[in-house]
C-alpha cells in the first residue's frame, strides 16, 4: 500500500501520469545523486516531481508494533525534509509518496504501474537502504513498456532503460545469471560517462542484461568522438555510429538502429565529461609522480638513517673503546696520585724537621740579638731618655680610653704631656711574643738618628715595653688619604709633597752607615703628619740591617718574610732576598694610592690597564679636581716603574726617584697657597 505525503492530482490516477517524474529515495547517498541528476537533466522549473520512499513493514517476529511506526514516520518526514529543502531552491513542486510493502521491488513496479509514471530514476547500489545490487536490475524487468527507468552512479554514470523491442533471435539468448549483472552494476559505477541505452522487450531484458551492460563497459572504454555538428565517427568495437540526412543513429549489434537516438546536447555532456576525466587523469598522474618522488625520497631517507645508525653503532664502540682506554687511565693516575699523596708526606715530615731545626736556629739567633740589644741599652751607649712607669701612668691617666687615639700592630697608642711637651705613647701588648724584640730594635734605630722625615724618639721606659714620641697632629697618612675622622681632602700639591717626604726619609735609612737599614714595612699607616703635612716614617721595629754586597745594591737573606700584605716585595716573599729595593716597591703602591685614593689590591694591574686604554683620568681620585694632567701621568708611570715585579727592573731611589718626585715638589710648592693648611 501506499499514502500520498504531498498534494496530489488527477495525473497521479491510473493512466494519467504519462510524463511523470519519480525519483527513488532512501536515506543513502546514493538516492541524494539521483534527485539532483534528476533535477538538472530531466526536471525543469515549476515542474512536478514524485518523491517515493518504501518502507519496510517486515517485522522481525511477525507482530506489528505502534511506537516502531512512529518512529518509521519520523524518519520517513526527516527524510522527505532534506529533498523538499533543494525543491525549494530550485522551485520544483515535490509529490511524497510512502510506499509500505516487504518487497521493494514490488512496491516500485506496482506504483509505476498505477500512477504511469513516465520516468523513474534510481540510485546506484549501495551498502545501506533499500537500493541493494539487485534492486535496479528487477525494478528495470517489472516495470510497464510506457515507463523509462534511470539507474545513476554518484551522479556520472547513468543508464536509461525505456521502451524497446528485441527480436526473436535475441530472445532465444541464454539469461544472464544474478551474479552477471551484480558485475555489471559494479562496473558501471567506475564509469565517468553519461550514456544512455534504450531498450524495449522487459522480457529480453532478463536474458541480455549482463550482454547489454559488457557491450556498454566495452563500447564507452573505446568510444572516439568527433565535434561534428550532429554527427559522430564510429566506434572500434560493439557499437556503430553514422550520419544519415544529419540524423544521429545509434545501432549496438544487439538492437533495433530505428529505435534508439542521441542529441546532440548528450554528445557535448560526453564531450565536456571526457574533458573532465582527461583532467582528473592528469591530477592523478601528477598524484602519482608526487608520491613516487615522496616513496624516493623516503626509500633516501631511509638509507641515510640506516647509515647513520651504522656509524652511530661504530661511534658507540669507539665511545666504548675510549671508555676503556680512560678507566685504564684512570686507574693509572689513582695509582700515581697515592705515590704522589706518599712522597707528599714523606716531604711534608721532611719540612717539619727542617722547620722545627731552623726555628730553633731562629728562636737561638733571636735570644741572642735580645740578649745583645739589652746589654746595649743597659751599658748606656744609646741615649734617650728612660721614663718611668709612675710619671707614664700620671701623665695618660693610668692610660684612661679618653687618651687613647689609635691602636698600633703590637699595643695601644695614647696623647699625653711629658716635659710639658705633647707626646705620643705606645704601649706594647703583654701577649705580643715578636713585639720585645721589634721593641728593642726600634730603640736601637730611632735612638741612633735624627732626620726631619723620621719619627723622633724621646725616651722609654724599657721595663714596660713603653716608647714615648713626638706627637703627630695629623695622624696617619692612611687616616688622611682615606679621609678618616672628619679629615679634609689632601690637595694634589700635598701629595706631590707627601711623596717626595716620604722618598726622602727612604733614603736616609738606605744610605746608613756602616750598614743600610731596610725598613721593609712602609704602608700609609707607618707614615704620620705633622699639623704642617710634613710626613715622617715611623714603625721601625721591624728594620733590617743588611750588608753591602755590591757598589749600588744591598741586599741579605730572610727566613721568614715580614710586612703588610699588599706591599711586600712579590720576590723578598717568595726567595727571602731583602735589599733597598724591597723599600722602593712598597713605595710605588703609597705613590698610586696617593694619586687613586683606593686599596691596595691589584692597584697596579689596574692603573696598568688604564693607561693602556688611554682612561687614567678615570682612576685619579675623584675628590681632587684640578689634577695637573702631565705631572700627574709623570708620577703615575714612575710608580709602576717602582711597583716592578723584577727587582732589577726597578728604578733607583737615589738616582731616578727622588730626582723626579723632588721636581715634582717644586712644581707643587709653586702652586701652593697659604689657605690650604687654613681651617686644617
Amino acid at each position: 500500500m501506499w499514502h500520498p505525503k504531498g498534494p496530489t492530482s488527477t495525473s497521479m490516477k491510473k493512466g494519467g501520469g504519462r510524463g511523470l517524474v519519480a525519483v527513488a529515495i532512501d536515506k543513502d547517498k546514493g538516492s541524494q545523486h539521483a534527485f539532483r541528476w534528476a533535477v538538472e537533466h530531466l526536471l525543469s522549473k515549476s515542474q512536478n516531481v514524485v518523491l517515493i520512499h518504501v518502507v519496510n513493514n517486515k517485522q522481525p517476529n511477525g507482530a506489528s508494533n505502534g511506537g516502531d511506526s512512529l518512529n518509521k514516520d519520523k524518519l520517513a518526514k526527516d527524510l522527505f525534509l532534506t529533498f523538499h529543502c533543494f525543491c525549494t531552491r530550485k522551485d520544483i513542486h515535490s509529490i511524497d509518496i510512502v510506499l509500505e510493502d516487504s518487497d521493494v521491488v514490488k512496491a516500485l513496479t506496482e506504483y509505476v504501474s498505477y500512477a504511469a509514471i513516465g520516468k523513474l530514476v534510481l540510485g546506484a547500489p549501495s551498502r545501506g537502504g533499500f537500493m541493494r545490487a539487485d534492486i535496479p536490475s528487477s525494478v528495470t524487468k517489472g516495470v510497464p513498456d510506457f515507463c523509462t527507468v534511470y539507474v545513476i552512479f554518484k551522479r556520472k554514470g547513468v543508464i536509461a532503460l525505456p521502451e524497446y523491442s528485441w527480436s526473436r533471435k535475441r530472445r532465444s539468448l541464454n539469461p544472464p545469471t544474478r551474479a552477471s549483472l551484480m558485475r555489471a552494476f559494479e562496473d558501471l559505477s567506475d564509469l565517468d560517462t553519461d550514456i544512455s541505452f534504450v531498450s524495449s522487450d522487459r522480457t529480453s531484458t532478463d536474458r541480455n542484461s549482463s550482454l547489454f551492460f559488457d557491450s556498454f563497459i566495452d563500447s564507452s572504454r573505446n568510444m572516439r568522438l568527433s565535434n561534428c555538428t550532429d554527427s559522430v565517427g564510429s566506434v572500434r568495437s560493439g557499437l556503430r555510429w553514422s550520419d544519415h540526412n544529419s540524423q544521429l543513429d545509434f545501432s549496438p549489434p544487439w538492437c533495433d538502429s530505428g529505435r534508439t537516438s542521441c542529441s546532440s546536447q548528450c554528445l557535448d555532456e560526453v564531450e565536456a565529461e571526457m574533458r573532465r576525466l582527461r583532467q582528473e587523469l592528469k591530477q592523478t598522474m601528477e598524484l602519482y609522480g608526487n608520491a613516487c618522488r615522496e616513496a624516493i625520497s623516503a626509500k633516501q631517507q631511509a638509507m641515510e638513517l640506516k647509515h647513520a645508525n651504522n656509524q652511530g653503532q661504530r661511534l658507540e664502540e669507539a665511545q666504548r673503546a675510549e671508555e676503556g682506554a680512560m678507566s685504564a687511565v684512570e686507574k693509572e693516575r689513582a695509582r700515581c696520585k697515592a705515590v704522589m699523596e706518599a712522597a707528599e708526606a714523606v716531604q711534608k715530615r721532611i719540612e717539619s724537621k727542617r722547620m722545627s731545626m731552623s726555628s730553633g736556629r731562629g728562636a737561638l739567633k733571636e735570644s741572642e740579638e735580645m740578649k745583645r740589644l739589652l746589654e746595649t741599652l743597659s751599658n748606656g751607649n744609646i741615649k734617650y731618655r728612660i721614663y718611668t712607669i709612675e710619671e707614664i701612668e700620671k701623665a695618660t691617666d693610668n692610660f684612661a680610653p679618653s687618651q687613647k687615639i689609635g691602636e698600633g700592630g703590637y699595643g695601644p697608642v695614647f696623647k699625653c704631656y711629658l716635659d710639658h711637651t705633647q707626646v705620643a705613647v705606645k704601649v706594647l701588648r703583654p701577649d705580643a711574643a715578636q713585639g720585645r724584640l721589634q721593641f728593642l730594635q726600634e730603640i736601637e734605630v730611632l735612638s741612633c738618628i735624627r732626620h726631619p722625615n723620621m719619627v723622633l724618639l724621646l725616651g722609654a721606659c724599657p721595663e714596660y715595653g713603653i716608647l714615648v714620641y713626638e706627637y703627630m697632629a695629623r695622624g696617619s697618612l692612611d687616616d688622611c688619604l682615606f679621609r678618616k675622622g672628619n679629615n679634609p681632602v689632601l690637595s694634589w700639591q700635598l701629595r706631590f709633597r707627601i711623596a717626595a717626604d716620604i722618598a726622602t726619609g727612604l733614603l736616609f735609612l738606605h744610605q746608613t752607615k756602616p750598614e743600610p737599614i731596610v725598613h721593609r714595612d712602609i704602608k700609609p699607616a707607618n707614615i704620620l703628619l705633622d699639623h704642617n703635612y710634613v710626613s715622617k716614617i715611623s714603625d721601625v721595629g721591624l728594620a733590617k740591617l743588611v750588608p753591602a754586597v755590591a757598589e749600588n745594591a744591598t741586599q741579605c737573606c730572610i727566613t721568614s718574610a715580614a710586612g703588610t700584605f699588599c706591599y711586600i716585595d712579590p720576590e723578598y716573599q717568595q726567595t727571602g732576598a731583602l735589599g733597598t729595593k724591597s723599600d722602593v716597591y712598597s713605595l710605588g703602591i703609597i705613590l698610586l694610592q696617593l694619586l687613586t685614593a683606593r686599596p691596595p689590591m691589584g692597584l697596579a694591574h689596574y692603573v696598568g690597564q688604564a693607561m693602556e686604554r688611554g682612561t687614567f683620568e678615570e682612576m685619579l681620585d675623584p675628590a681632587v679636581t684640578d689634577w695637573p694632567a702631565e705631572e700627574t701621568m709623570a708620577m703615575a708611570k714612575l710608580a709602576l716603574r717602582c711597583a716592578e715585579l723584577r727587582r732589577r727592573e726597578r728604578p733607583d731611589l737615589d738616582k731616578e726617584v727622588l730626582p723626579e718626585l723632588n721636581r715634582l715638589r717644586a712644581i707643587a710648592e709653586e702652586n701652593m697657597s697659604p689657605t690650604m693648611f687654613a681651617g686644617n
